[in-house]
């Protein structure tokens, strides 16, 4: 994800920048102000709270404006990230926002800062009052707000300061050359993000070829266990020996074995734009463990696609295979290896799906038609996985 938190003085031009900023990132826009104006007016649980308050005479605190910030955010779970105007304006709310975020498993990545002299900004804030129509923006009341930016507001651009987060962009000049440099800035300073894709689908629906067809034309690195796997065997190693039984059937080896060899291949890679696993995971623990392992580096996966075939069409592929020597799998050669490695994938695999279908990382794409037919579509629905992430 991308988290940007605009901030700067009243007047700085934050709202004009985040139409842009919006727009170019497809980001969650979080305006405490709007959020809260929003809410009031569907009538919402926390709206009705917060209008209790407010007609009180009183402030909305933190803990209200905290939860209606995080409805906002699972609301907008497909956006690539966040951009936060008008929050957090105190110390306080910087430590909440970074609890609130880990608690979604992400993290601030920068906060940008709109610097503009005072002149500047009471002459534009002044403009805005006769163009509005709004007559409380007097001389004395922006002296007054520009006064409490600093006492409340600036204390929060030290704490982000200290955590290399924090960037001062001159908010000066045309509105193109403000959001140039505020766009250059994000580009240089911002995460690198990768694209990690599962291919999961019965066997025999040409997860392999098409895997490392993908893997060459978006720049991504191919990781096929069961390839790895045959690697260890070839040369004789104690990984190879221990798997050997469990290949031969086409069964699921240990997972601590498909572990050191996926954790290897992924740090032999450390400037890859991402990777495509294939015969991983094969099961819901596994689909949990290759979780933990892309964390680990600071990655996660983007998108599961699987290949759709019928059962009867995958038993004549595999069978297929099994007669040519250059291609034949040991599982392959066997009418009962072929059914018992099918029964698997419906028993072990099938759950794998649904895993990823809750966290809205769910593709489909039909194995059915030419090797080019299927290789077209799922490049397209990598290319929609890309365009997601960048």
């Amino acid at each position: 994800m991308l988290n940007i938190a605009l901030f700067g003085p009243p007047g700085a031009g934050k709202g004009t920048q985040s139409k842009k900023l919006l727009d170019k990132y497809n980001l969650t826009y979080i305006s405490t102000g709007d959020i809260l104006r929003s809410e009031i007016a569907a009538g919402s649980e926390l709206g009705l709270m917060a209008k209790s308050i407010i007609d009180l005479g009183g402030l909305v605190n933190d803990e209200l404006v905290v939860q209606i910030i995080e409805k906002k955010i699972k609301e907008n779970q497909n956006a690539r990230g966040i951009l936060f105007d008008g929050f957090p304006r105190t110390v306080v709310q910087a430590y909440i926002l970074d609890g609130l975020l880990l608690k979604l498993n992400t993290s601030l990545d920068m906060m940008i800062s709109l610097d503009v002299p005072d002149k500047e900004l009471t002459e534009r804030l002044l403009l805005r009052a006769k163009t509005s129509g709004r007559t409380d923006d007097t001389l004395d009341v922006i002296k007054v707000r520009l006064q409490e930016y600093q006492d409340k507001t600036k204390p929060v651009a030290s704490y982000y300061e200290d955590q290399g987060k924090y960037h001062i962009i001159n908010g000066v000049g045309s509105l193109e050359d403000i959001f140039g440099n505020i766009v250059n800035h994000i580009e240089k300073n911002k995460t690198k993000e990768y694209t990690n894709i599962v291919l999961l689908g019965k066997p025999g629906v040409g997860k392999g070829t098409q895997g490392e067809l993908l893997a060459d034309k978006h720049n991504l690195v191919y990781i096929s266990t069961g390839a790895l796997l045959r690697k260890e065997i070839r040369k004789g190693t104690e990984i190879g020996k221990i798997a050997i039984p469990y290949m031969d059937k086409g069964e699921i080896v240990p997972d601590e074995i498909p572990i050191k060899l996926i954790a290897d291949k992924i740090k032999e890679n450390p400037d890859a734009d991402g990777f495509i696993f294939k015969g991983f995971p094969r099961t819901v623990l596994q689909a949990y463990i290759l979780d933990g392992l892309l964390q680990r580096v600071n990655m996660k996966v983007s998108n599961m696609i699987e290949l759709k075939l019928s059962t009867l069409q995958a038993i004549k592929r595999l069978s297929d295979r099994g007669e040519d020597p250059k291609k034949a799998r040991p599982y392959d050669t066997r009418t009962d290896l072929i059914v018992n490695r099918l029964e698997q994938y419906n028993e072990k695999t099938e759950p794998v799906v649904d895993y990823y279908k809750k966290q809205d990382k769910y593709s489909k794409i039909s194995a059915e038609g030419t090797e080019q037919e299927v290789f077209n579509k799922l490049s397209e629905e990598i290319s929609d996985t890309l365009k997601k992430n960048f």
